[in-house]
């Protein structure tokens, strides 16, 4: 549901549809999604907040729809994870008071992402505002990751993966956690260069002017805001690559020498692949696209590979922390 919520939040924004239904929590006035163009105009005229666009801008029905439906599943999510934190409570001899405490955190985190939602449709999608939305939602998908491999350990799955020797686990967990958040800071940044009014428009379209190149020029000059994000988030999805790299070779070095589980090199790889087709993903969508007209289909796509990277290398990192050197093996 997490994971359905991103992708549909990910849908609003390639569309431009974040602010389809400008007020919160109901839409123009209304608990439903199909708005005619002239009630749009009559609910604009009687509140006078008119769209960042103009007084003039009407939605579609399907692009009312989708931010309907996001805030929808949003709220249906309070549900399971109410009844996680009271089924964990319950059991909390077997799961311990750190589980319980785990799974009120999801609820009070759910609480802020919903909050957070608010503030976005009160800012008007404002670029800050849906990076800072995005990363409270990958947050939220990995404490519950984090929580499925903490319950699992403890109701005593004797996972190879859960024991690595202690020397091995203070020698790399520092670097594999650099490398985890230079991932989920490379995603937080396109999230800004994509919501930028001026990120997408930064380089030129097309090959090779626009990508690998930007205005035709493999270093332009940044005489303008959107050139400067766009070179930003490509130059630092360079230095979060070669880290990768780097890192991960570094890393399965290590792995060898300790004779340790392959499941962490095996997150590490995963998320290095994930982020080179991402590179090509983005390449490709300035490619194809043409001036004010954007292929959303890899847009899409361009975001759920980064939010992909990033849970990979995430889940090597919760594996690598929650191991301990004697646990018997199965």
């Amino acid at each position: 549901m997490a994971m359905m919520i991103i992708v549909v939040g990910g849908t609003i924004r390639i569309y431009d549809a974040g602010e389809s239904c400008p007020d919160w929590p109901q839409c123009f006035g209304t608990w439903g999604f199909d708005v005619s163009e002239e009630d749009q105009g009559i609910w604009y005229d009687e509140t006078e907040e008119y769209d960042s666009r103009g007084p003039d801008k009407r939605y579609t029905t399907f692009e009312i729809f989708i931010e309907w439906i996001h805030r929808v599943l949003a709220s249906l999510m309070a549900i399971p994870v109410l009844a996680n934190f009271l089924i964990i409570l319950k059991r909390k001899e077997l799961y311990g008071s750190s589980l319980v405490k785990i799974s009120f955190f999801t609820g009070i985190l759910l609480t802020i992402q919903g909050i957070a939602g608010a503030v976005t449709v009160r800012f008007d999608n404002a670029d800050w505002s849906v990076a800072l939305h995005l990363g409270l939602a990958c947050c939220f998908v990995f404490i519950l990751l984090w929580q499925f491999f903490a319950m699992r350990k403890l109701e005593g799955a004797n996972w190879k993966v859960f024991n690595v020797p202690n020397s091995f686990k203070e020698k790399e967990f520092k670097r594999y956690k650099i490398l985890t958040a230079s991932i989920f800071l490379l995603l937080i940044l396109g999230a800004w260069v994509s919501s930028s009014p001026t990120g997408n428009m930064g380089c030129s379209v097309g090959f090779p002017d626009g990508w690998p190149k930007c205005q035709g020029d493999v270093l332009p000059t940044l005489d303008n805001s959107g050139i400067l994000v766009q070179m930003v988030h490509r130059i630092g999805a360079g230095v979060v690559g070669i880290a990768l790299i780097l890192g991960v070779m570094r890393f399965k070095e290590t792995a060898r020498e300790f004779a340790v589980n392959e499941a962490y090199t095996r997150c590490l790889d995963t998320a290095g692949a994930l982020w080179l087709a991402n590179v090509f993903v983005g390449g490709l969508y300035v490619v194809e696209a043409e001036v004010g007209d954007f292929p959303e289909g890899l847009s899409l796509l361009h975001l759920v590979l980064g939010v992909a990277s990033f849970l990979a290398a995430s889940v090597g990192l919760m594996l690598l922390q929650m191991s301990e050197e004697g646990a018997e093996d199965e």
